[in-house]
């Protein structure tokens, strides 16, 4: 699995805060400007209009792709039971009403 987030994201972060990702085999890919290898990998998935619509994005080891933020929750939370990790339910989700949480490489 692997979680495409960027700097400055709150839902990115919040998800980062909240699930222990390294111990449940996420891996996770910083989009910025700096590192070309996480574009790429989101254009080999063909999600770069998604991340310039929203970010998190989730892609499932069958490639399949959640970019809604109360679905990736659930997801990571059905997977941190599944392997007996504990993690946070997150009490305030914020939204990115700043725009925050999208990706546009101008």
């Amino acid at each position: 699995m692997t979680l495409f987030t960027k700097p400055d994201c709150i839902l990115c972060e919040q998800l980062k805060n909240s699930f222990d990702l390294e111990a449940m085999q996420v891996n996770i890919e910083v989009l910025d400007s700096e590192n070309a290898g996480p574009l790429a990998h989101l254009a080999w998935h063909g999600l770069i209009e998604t991340a310039r619509r929203t970010l998190p994005i989730l892609v499932l080891d069958d490639c399949s792709k959640i970019d809604d933020f109360s679905l990736i929750e659930q997801n990571l939370m059905a997977l941190a039971s599944s392997l007996g990790i504990a993690c946070q339910e997150l009490l305030v989700k914020n939204s990115c009403q700043s725009g925050s949480c999208s990706f546009n490489n101008n």
